[in-house]
């Protein structure tokens, strides 16, 4: 039951092009890290401003707007997280499958 050399090509490509999926989604939870982060700092700058300022709309609609945007973000990590963790469990299973069959069956044929 072994590979042929176009399946192995092809079982390579797709390693590689997950792995490029895989990170593509890690640089856009970085990016979307550090926004959180700028967001905040904004957010903490622009109610730490005086009273009479922070009563004027446009600032009290930016702080919605920051808020808004920082749970976005964190809601769009989180569900990236969940998107990537269940192929990979799947792959760290299926090939521990295959080494233990691979093993067994080198085993019986030895």
């Amino acid at each position: 039951m072994a590979l042929s050399h176009t399946e192995f090509e092809q079982a390579i490509a797709q390693v590689e092009a997950d792995l490029a999926a895989l990170k593509d989604r890690h640089a856009q939870v970085k990016a979307a890290e550090a926004r959180i982060t700028e967001l905040k700092a904004e957010q903490e700058n622009l109610q730490a401003e005086p009273e009479t300022i922070q009563k004027q709309a446009s600032l009290k609609t930016e702080l919605n707007l920051i808020a808004a945007e920082i749970a976005k973000l964190e809601l769009q990590l989180e569900s990236q997280l969940l998107k990537w963790q269940e192929p990979f469990w799947q792959i760290v299973r299926f090939t521990g499958v295959g080494i233990l069959l691979g093993w067994i069956l080198k085993s019986f044929t030895v």
